[in-house]
C-alpha cells in the first residue's frame, strides 16, 4: 500500500514537471536555444558588447598638404578606417617607437583599400613636404593610404590640442625641442572617432601607440570598423 502511494506521489511529481518544463523545452528547441542558459546567455551578451566599439563623436576636420604637396583632408579619408597620429620626424624619443608600431599595422592591413594612416608633423617648419617624402621613404612606408601632413604650425597645434586634445607643444628643454602625445585616434568610416572600453567600462578614448597592448588592441578595433 505505501508503495503505491509512493509511485502515485513520484508520478504526480513527473507529471507536474512535464507540464511545467516541456513547453519551455520545446520552445527553445524551437528558437535555436537549447544550449543556453542564464551563464551561458551572459558569456555570449558580453562578447557582442565588446565588439561594439564606443562612439565618442566627429574627428575635428583637417586640410593639409602631403610629402607630395597635395592637399589632403579628413574627406580624403571618407569612406575608410584610419589611425591618426602627430609626430615630428627628427624626434629622438618616443617616435621611433610609434613609427614602428604603424608600420607594424600598416603590414598588418596592406593592400585594404579600405584602410589608411595620417601622421600630421608638429615641426612643420622643418617638416616640409620634401623633408616628409624622404623621411616616409627611409621608414619604408609602402601603402599609398598613408599620408605624412604639413601646414601652418599654429593650425596644426590647435588641430592637436584643441580638435582631437592630444597634447602636443614646444619645449626648448624637451630632446628634439618638442612634446607630443605617444597616442593614436581611430576614426571609422563616417569620421567618427571610436575606442574601446578599459577594464572598468570606461571609453580610453585613445590607443597607446608605445605599448604592445595597445597595438595589439587597435588592430583587433581595426578589424572590427572594417566589416561594419
Amino acid at each position: 500500500m505505501l508503495k503505491n502511494k509512493s509511485y502515485i506521489g513520484i508520478s504526480f511529481i513527473i507529471l507536474i514537471f512535464g507540464i511545467y518544463a516541456v513547453p519551455k523545452i520545446v520552445d527553445r528547441i524551437q528558437n535555436n536555444e537549447i544550449v543556453k542558459g542564464d551563464r551561458l546567455d551572459k558569456v555570449s551578451n558580453s562578447s557582442k558588447t565588446d565588439k561594439n566599439l564606443i562612439l565618442i563623436g566627429p574627428a575635428p576636420k583637417f586640410e593639409l598638404k602631403n610629402q607630395d604637396n597635395l592637399m589632403i583632408s579628413n574627406e580624403t579619408y571618407k569612406g575608410k578606417v584610419y589611425v591618426l597620429e602627430f609626430f615630428f620626424s627628427t624626434c629622438p624619443t618616443i617616435c621611433p617607437k610609434m613609427n614602428l608600431s604603424l608600420l607594424d599595422i600598416e603590414k598588418t592591413f596592406f593592400g585594404n583599400p579600405n584602410f589608411g594612416i595620417v601622421s600630421i608633423s608638429i615641426d612643420p617648419e622643418h617638416d616640409t613636404p620634401s623633408v616628409l617624402k624622404s623621411h616616409r621613404e627611409l621608414l619604408g612606408v609602402k601603402s599609398e593610404n598613408w599620408n605624412f601632413l604639413t601646414g601652418d604650425k599654429t593650425y596644426i597645434f590647435d588641430l592637436s590640442n584643441k580638435g582631437f586634445n592630444l597634447y602636443a607643444g614646444e619645449n626648448n628643454k624637451a630632446r628634439g625641442g618638442f612634446e607630443h602625445s605617444g597616442l593614436f585616434a581611430l576614426i571609422d568610416k563616417n569620421g567618427n572617432i571610436r575606442c574601446r572600453k578599459d577594464d572598468y567600462g570606461n571609453p580610453i578614448l585613445y590607443y597607446d601607440g608605445l605599448d604592445k597592448k595597445g597595438v595589439r588592441d587597435i588592430q583587433q578595433d581595426i578589424a572590427i570598423l572594417l566589416k561594419e
